[in-house]
């Protein structure tokens, strides 16, 4: 299907899901891959993390852009050519992008029960406090996973622990908002994280 949703989060940030029930075929059409591009694509042994990076071309040119405007910086982060912040997911049969004015991390998770097994993972000592007195702990503990790596992503910096450095506060799944920070090397930094959900996934997009 084309644009699965298209999300205006405020004047300057933009969300783009897509989901993907085309063939690679069918995703391969319509777009231009530089030459990098169609050798990394070929380098996938994964047919789903292929149709992943294509739709996530679809995505760029629903905004706009095309495949030669996405660079990815030292560190692995994507930007894209005008200097647009720009950040990218995927997760089974979902891809989204999220474009800003200023620096964003976006993230989909699939809900699943096994999160519960690795939970103590990334899960810090006072998260596990008011998480052990929730419902919906499957929910809350994919929201909590999605939230680190959106941050992870915004932040983009090497040895960045989900566990010992980023601190979620407390929320429940009925509501869209919470906050969070980030504790690395001597710094304090405050994250304004949001949810929704649909088709039993989590997205996760911060500021």
């Amino acid at each position: 299907m084309p644009l699965y949703k298209s999300i205006a989060v405020d004047n300057e940030t933009h969300i783009l899901i897509w989901k993907i029930t085309e063939s690679e075929n069918e995703l391969a059409s319509g777009i231009s891959l530089a030459e990098k591009s169609t050798k990394r694509v070929q380098g996938m042994k994964s047919e789903m993390h292929r149709k992943a990076y294509l739709s996530v071309r679809h995505l760029l040119a629903i905004a706009q852009y095309t495949d030669s405007d996405l660079n990815y910086n030292v560190a692995g982060k994507p930007e894209l050519s005008d200097g647009v912040y720009i950040s990218i997911t995927h997760s089974h049969q979902f891809s989204a992008i999220i474009l800003s004015a200023k620096p964003v991390g976006i993230d989909i998770e699939k809900q699943r029960g096994k999160i519960e097994n690795i939970g103590n993972k990334f899960v810090s000592e006072k998260e596990s406090e008011w998480l052990n007195k929730a419902q919906n702990t499957i929910k809350l503990l994919t929201a909590i996973w999605g939230t680190k790596e959106s941050i992870y992503k915004l932040y983009g910096q090497p040895g960045l622990s989900f566990k010992q450095h980023i601190e979620v506060a407390p929320f429940t799944i009925n509501e869209t908002f919470t906050r969070a920070s980030v504790h690395f090397k001597d710094k304090i930094e405050f994250f304004d994280v949001f949810y929704l959900e649909f088709e039993q996934f989590t997205c996760v997009y911060t500021f």
